[in-house]
């Protein structure tokens, strides 16, 4: 899935004349962290609140392009959300503007991509469950999973695995159903042989 569904499109800028106090208020109107700087339509930097701070008492009579963070680490429109959590958890921002060439074209947060992955998951839906199954065996069945999980009046959302913490490092398996009633479904997956750990709602 492309970050471009997620960005802020045009986002709010600053120009790197602009003074730090005309950051601060369209900082502070907006509730941003950060602002893009552009000139002639082009990224050429990024403020943060950071830089603002590092300027106190002088926001009237600094330049955006004395404080800025240029070049910018940006991300690209048509980057994958993997690919864009790798460049958060690379260089620890809160933030990058979105580019396609060197023209500005949004903005993506890190709350941003938590919604994206949230959603991608399935956890922001009503009615999404995880049921966690024992990993027994070499393999599971699990078009034999589906089927229970479609008898129980629920809908397969997606399947996977994941290392247990401990000593052990046990594999388990998971399988996320959209379901009126997950307690059915788990019950259905039990009376038929499979291992049922937990159910997280």
């Amino acid at each position: 899935m492309l970050i471009r569904r997620w960005m802020t499109p045009n986002p709010v800028c600053i120009g790197p004349l602009d003074s730090l106090a005309q950051a601060r208020a369209k900082m502070d109107r907006g509730g941003f962290r950060r602002l893009p700087v552009v000139e002639n339509q082009r990224l050429i930097g990024m403020l943060t609140e950071r830089d603002l701070r590092q300027h106190s008492g002088q926001l009237e009579h600094t330049r955006v392009n004395a404080a800025m963070t240029a070049p910018a680490v940006v991300a690209k429109a048509n980057m994958l959300l993997d690919q864009a959590a790798q460049l958060f958890i690379r260089h620890k921002f809160g933030g990058f503007p979105v580019v396609e060439g060197d023209r500005l074209t949004g903005i993506i947060t890190a709350t941003d991509m938590i919604r994206a992955f949230a959603e991608t998951l399935g956890a922001s839906e009503e009615g999404v469950s995880r049921i966690d199954l024992a990993f027994t065996g070499s393999s599971f069945d699990l078009a034999m999973i589906a089927e229970l999980v479609g008898q129980a009046s629920g809908e397969v959302l997606g399947m996977g695995t994941y290392e247990s913490e401990g000593a052990r490092k046990d594999q388990t398996f998971y399988v996320r159903v959209r379901t009126a009633d997950a307690r059915a479904v788990a019950n259905m997956l039990s009376e038929n042989g499979f291992a049922v750990v937990a159910i997280h709602q």
